[in-house]
């Protein structure tokens, strides 16, 4: 990595659970690696989509939290899901956790995701004057 990187590491959103960090900086630019909805305290994947879609925004605010960040400085999102029919229901999440504009965004149905969840959620922030 370039030697101003520097990593991210809180206790209030899920630990990685593979050979990666929760983010990086680099330039004010925020690059935080997908989020599932695992709660970070008891270290379990909520049931169902709806709770698990829930569970990440949550662990997404924790995320930006402890950078001092909010969902305003979100740019872009990707998300991984693994039904599509569900892509209204982000929608409607969408409405209730952002301000428009909106963040610029990418939605790709996969076959499956890490621990059998139903959503993944990764995240791009900067900090601007």
């Amino acid at each position: 990595m370039p030697k101003d990187t520097m990593i991210i590491q809180t206790n209030h959103a899920p630990e990685a659970i593979g050979a990666y960090t929760q983010g990086v900086v680099f330039n004010q630019t925020y690059y935080f690696s997908g989020m599932l909805g695992i709660n970070p305290e008891t270290k379990e994947l909520a049931n169902g989509f709806d709770q698990q879609l829930l569970q990440i925004m949550k662990n997404i605010d924790a995320l930006l939290q402890s950078q001092n960040l909010s969902r305003n400085h979100i740019i872009k999102t990707t998300i991984f899901i693994k039904d599509l029919s569900n892509f209204s229901k982000v929608n409607a999440t969408y409405e209730k956790y952002f301000d428009q504009p909106y963040p610029a965004r990418s939605c790709v149905e996969v076959k499956g995701l890490p621990k059998n969840a139903e959503i993944e959620i990764e995240v791009i922030a900067a900090k601007f004057n």
